[in-house]
């Protein structure tokens, strides 16, 4: 009788997900075990697999992607989200994601340009009277505060500014404030429900022009049969762009600002390429992703830290990965982390190299071995908004403003559903 072939794997078991301990097995079973392993997961009794090689994770997510669906941990996700189009899945997800694709269309996303500017001068402000005070910016706050300002106002418009009036405050800041992404704060998150379908209501009654994600998605039609999105579509997609919309994004720029105060030769580029722009010119979006250096540095930090740090794909059939048989219902994890420091396609992975992704290097790496946004079908739908987002917001304030750390104390990192520093960043900001 032929035995058939198993990848090899840790001798003890381990619940793999999102936790700092995760992450560390993750570094130490790679350097082990290398491209494919598996590891027994005591709390459902069975193995999961860990696939590193591009090969395999171009087959998962783009060339055999009807071959899985999500994996472990959707459930506490949906929780939170619903059935939005990050949890959803078959027919009903390929209907929505066609739904909302011409809402991200680039010259939609362009007429977000004043938007985002002005969100951004408010910071500005903010971060010199920092500066003549000598106080220290806390980064980790105020670029949360920053990505979520920017993703509600994209999403409800002037309505945001009527409910904050009629509430005495931002019914929505706990996405900001609330760090925890327990029960509690789903509970609490879902409870936002009620005032979803408030405006839509209003809306429906009271027909008036708005430019913003919720009125683009209210008009949107199934182009099989002509139907709008149910209310609870409606808002279940809106919930799920609030949250990938912000904390994704929030993270990626504090880790960005982190390795740009480290590297001080890496800031005097930024700040040069920034002074060649007019300051009072809005960057649209082509103006924004001409700015070489910057997008750069944005794409060096998104690959050494990756906020989408670790997720996962459940066969639906057997499939071969890495020359091993999987059999169907198996958990594939993958883990963007690892993959961006993977020796075999990266030069010197754990440095800060921004010209990494220009020229040679980036036009011979594996397509693969670089998914900050995902790949394939499920790609990230908002990735040109938080490119177009991060790319302003950097330009903006390397014109204006040098960036040290407030102290010396080592980065801890905070691997739980992203990836971001455990403790706040503390910026000193300087006026340039």
């Amino acid at each position: 009788m032929q035995t058939i072939a198993l990848p090899p794997g840790p001798a003890e078991g381990f619940d793999l997900g999102g936790s700092d301990e995760s992450l560390a097995r993750l570094r130490r079973y790679f350097a082990q075990f290398g491209d494919i392993y598996r590891v027994f997961a005591p709390a459902r009794g069975v193995y999961n697999y860990v696939i590193n090689h591009p090969d395999d994770i171009k087959r998962v997510l783009l060339s055999n992607h009807r071959n899985y669906t999500k994996g472990e941990g959707m459930d506490r996700v949906k929780i939170l989200l619903g059935n939005g189009i990050m949890t959803s899945e078959g027919g009903f997800w390929r209907r929505q994601r066609r739904m909302m694709q011409p809402t991200f269309h680039r010259r939609v996303i362009d007429q977000f340009s004043a938007l985002i500017r002005e969100v951004n001068d408010k910071f500005v402000a903010r971060w010199a009277e920092k500066a003549a005070r000598a106080e220290p910016v806390n980064l980790s706050d105020d670029t949360s505060e920053l990505t979520l300002e920017i993703v509600l106002r994209s999403i409800f418009g002037t309505d945001l500014a009527r409910l904050e009036k009629q509430l005495g405050a931002n019914p929505f800041a706990v996405v900001a404030k609330e760090q925890n992404r327990d029960l509690k704060f789903a509970f609490r998150f879902r409870s936002l429900t009620k005032l979803v379908q408030e405006l839509i209501n209003r809306r429906r009654s009271e027909p008036e022009e708005h430019f913003d994600f919720l009125s683009m998605l209210m008009a949107t039609r199934d182009r099989e049969n002509d139907a709008a999105m149910s209310d609870k579509e409606l808002i279940d997609e809106v919930l799920t762009l609030i949250v990938a919309g912000h904390e994704t994004t929030a993270a990626a720029l504090t880790w960005t600002w982190y390795l740009i105060s480290q590297n001080p030769d890496a800031q005097a580029r930024l700040q040069e390429e920034a002074d060649r722009t007019s300051s009072d010119r809005t960057l649209g979006l082509d103006a924004a992703e001409s700015l070489t250096f910057t997008h750069q540095v944005l794409q060096e930090a998104l690959r050494l830290y990756p906020p989408g740090w670790l997720f996962t794909r459940r066969t639906l059939e057997a499939d071969e990965l890495g020359g091993f048989p999987i059999a169907p219902r198996t958990d594939v994890f993958i883990s963007p982390y690892m993959l961006h420091r993977h020796p075999a396609f990266w030069s010197e992975p754990e440095e800060f190299r921004p010209q990494r992704f220009a020229g040679a290097d980036a036009e011979e790496r594996h397509r693969f071995s670089y998914i900050p946004f995902s790949v394939g079908p499920r790609h990230c739908i908002g990735e040109n908004v938080a490119m177009f987002e991060m790319l302003v917001h950097v330009h903006s304030m390397a014109r204006r403003f040098r960036l040290s750390r407030a102290s010396n104390e080592p980065i801890e990192i905070e691997a739980q559903i992203n990836l971001r520093p455990r403790s706040n960043l503390m910026m000193m900001v300087e006026s340039r």
